[in-house]
């Protein structure tokens, strides 16, 4: 760097001290370290003993590097040490107390002597990186846990969303294996659980690609064989992780959903079993992570619901073209604009069932099909 060269007097430590450089990076070092004195001391040793003055301001910066890592948060420690082959870390005294030194760089005064040019390094590193940095707080697991925790519906502060954002995947993945925990524990308030559930929805979209993986992976080991059961597809639609599951298991689950699907007559008349199990559909993820050979059936049942029957008759049907689900509608088109093209293809094949194109001879009628067709282009 172009400001350290100046720095650079050789032979003459002496000349070090008085430079005004020097004096510049001491003055950023933060008021904390500045009310230790370190600065008068380091001042003091530069005339006469420039290699003290550097191993001081080094250990200090050792210090604060330790302090800061423990801010930090001894999960994403422990993942460090472990990627860099260091010793383990498992709680903050490993950081702060039994860290050996050839893991921070210390020095004693018999191993090392500095030279002028050192003595520059040492400075404009140990301030300027450390020193003068104040501590990084990360979002924590007990920020996101007080909020599921909470009476009050669940509800995460943009600030709070945004350290998420910035997180590293190691915080992230402890952060959202607790959430899936707490929606999983069936020792927990059914609110908690709601809560935690809602917290991983709003998280998604912030989620990292590789945590979603890490905990699609988790959640299939949980499960030593078994199948998917509700909870864990609701969970893993949450994350944004379905299309990280084991695809033969997801298909098997939404075959199951076929199934019940198939014991649910899609007529108006018995419209008030519709909105269970069409609102099971948007928390497994809706219509977009369905495998095709489940999605077919599903969306020929929502067409079939979606478009009722010729109105026109009885008390109420004076003034009713059409008779159709009041309950259903709303959420079918609801999951076809969140599926958009993706269910375009099964739309379309729906189309051909004979039922269906004996129903939009009715004009009435066919318009309603128009409208789940504008859909599925959005």
């Amino acid at each position: 760097m172009a400001a350290s060269q100046s720095l650079v007097v050789a032979d003459k430590p002496g000349l070090l001290a008085e430079a005004a450089s020097v004096n510049g990076l001491l003055a950023r070092i933060r008021p904390e370290w500045q009310a230790k004195r370190l600065v008068q001391r380091v001042s003091a040793l530069l005339p006469v003993d420039p290699s003290s003055a550097c191993q001081r301001l080094l250990n200090a910066a050792i210090k604060d590097l330790q302090s800061k890592i423990v801010i930090a948060g001894i999960d994403l420690a422990a993942e460090a040490a472990k990627l860099h082959r260091l010793p383990p870390v498992t709680k903050a005294d490993d950081v702060l107390e039994n860290y050996s030194t050839t893991h921070t760089l210390e020095h004693e005064d018999d191993e090392y002597e500095a030279q002028p040019e050192d003595c520059v390094y040492v400075f404009s590193t140990c301030v300027n990186i450390v020193l003068a940095r104040e501590p990084i707080e990360l979002i924590r697991i007990t920020d996101v846990k007080t909020a599921i925790e909470s009476p009050d519906p669940v509800s995460l502060t943009p600030d709070l969303l945004e350290d998420y954002g910035r997180a590293p995947e190691v915080r992230q993945a402890e952060i959202t294996r607790m959430l899936v925990g707490v929606a999983r524990s069936g020792k927990q308030p059914d609110l908690v659980r709601q809560n935690a559930v809602e917290v991983l929805r709003t998280l998604a979209p912030l989620t990292l690609d590789k945590v979603k993986i890490k905990i699609a992976g988790e959640i299939h080991e949980s499960l030593k064989g078994q199948p998917l059961q509700p909870v864990d597809m609701k969970i893993s639609a949450a994350i944004g992780a379905v299309p990280y599951l084991k695809q033969r298991r997801v298909a098997a689950f939404f075959a199951d959903l076929v199934s019940k699907f198939g014991t649910i007559s899609s007529s108006w008349s018995n419209y008030a079993r519709h909105a269970e199990p069409l609102n099971l559909i948007d928390d497994y993820g809706g219509l977009a992570v369905i495998p095709p050979d489940q999605l077919e059936p599903i969306v020929l049942w929502l067409v079939r619901c979606y478009l009722g029957e010729k109105g026109g008759y009885g008390a109420f049907g004076r003034n009713r073209e059409v008779f159709y689900s009041d309950v259903a509608a709303p959420i079918i088109e609801r999951l076809f604009k969140a599926a958009g093209k993706r269910a375009r293809a099964a739309l379309e094949a729906a189309m051909d069932d004979k039922p269906v194109q004996s129903i939009i001879q009715f004009k009435p009628i066919a318009r309603r099909l128009e409208r789940l067709l504008d859909l599925a282009e959005e």
